[in-house]
């Protein structure tokens, strides 16, 4: 079976690894995000005796995605000191003679969950990552969505809760959904780590009712068949049940449907990949670049 690379690239940290066109992982290696070319010397490195067929790569962005572009495979805008504006994907193409896949970090994984996990079976998914930063990975109709440059949707503004007075940490925009809602604003806004924290306390209701709201209007602009809530914050089990309670209350019986009523468990989920979701997901930008060349 044909070997497939896969590079899970993160802002904190990249993880790369080897798998096949059924979507098995058979290795993978990890190691902290520093300046790209002390990174990608690993990455290299890693792959340089694992005669691959073909490497997906699923980004931290913003990226350039548009193949007609000069500047595709770049990283653009980001505040990640020494990234911004730099060809990741030209650097990789002139050592590896292979076909490359390339998107963004959650668009890859909602490839992977859509190929091997919770919307296997389904044309469309939104994949939420609420971790260091928040993002959302986009599959409708069979497909990834890019337009003008992919989905930033962890930058929209939401509606702040009225006992909230923390200003957020959005470089770019102050108290949008990731500068109110991704780890680093839950630990700055209540001092303390999330893992720290008890299920009970208030900081969890909170944090749900800004990623319900963010959920809410993706129901309402897209209609995915099912949404994907991964990423470190959401390892707190806890959130699941507050989330899809305060989707039902925001929505209020509006959408016809028991996915947003009774079947509500079945439709706001965990990734069906569990913590391989980007990886397993880069891996399915790797199998669909291989068979684009064939």
């Amino acid at each position: 079976m044909l070997r497939i690379g896969a590079i899970e690239a993160g802002g904190t940290k990249f993880v790369c690894g080897i798998g096949n066109e059924s979507g098995t992982v058979e290795d993978q290696i990890s190691f902290p995000t520093e300046h790209p070319e002390q990174t990608l010397k690993k990455v290299i490195n890693y792959f340089a005796d694992k005669n691959v067929g073909a490497i997906g790569i699923g980004s931290f962005g913003p990226i350039n995605v548009d193949p007609n572009s000069p500047f595709y495979g770049y990283v653009t805008t980001t505040p990640k000191p020494g990234w911004a504006n730099f060809n990741f994907l030209g650097t990789l193409k002139q050592v590896f003679n292979v076909p490359f896949g390339w998107d963004t970090d959650v668009n890859a994984a909602a490839f992977g969950e859509a190929k091997w996990g919770a919307a296997k079976w389904l044309d469309s998914c939104v994949y939420y990552t609420i971790g260091t930063g928040i993002g959302v990975g986009i599959y409708m109709e069979g497909r990834l969505v890019h337009g003008l440059v992919h989905p930033e949707g962890g930058h929209v503004l939401v509606r702040r809760h009225k006992e909230d007075h923390f200003e957020g940490i959005c470089t770019y925009h102050g108290d949008c959904f990731e500068g109110l809602a991704a780890g680093p604003a839950i630990e700055k806004r209540w001092l303390l780590k999330g893992n720290m924290m008890p299920a009970d306390h208030p900081a969890w209701d909170l944090e749900a009712y800004y990623i319900a709201q963010s959920v809410s209007s993706t129901i309402l602009m897209l209609s995915p068949k099912i949404v994907i809530l991964g990423g470190g914050v959401m390892h707190q089990q806890q959130l699941f049940p507050l989330i899809r309670s305060h989707v039902q209350r925001n929505l209020n019986g509006y959408i016809g449907t028991t996915f947003l009523g009774d079947d509500i468990n079945n439709y706001i989920v965990a990734p069906g990949l569990g913590n391989n979701a980007g990886l397993s997901g880069a891996l399915a930008l790797g199998v669909e670049a291989l068979f684009k060349r064939a």
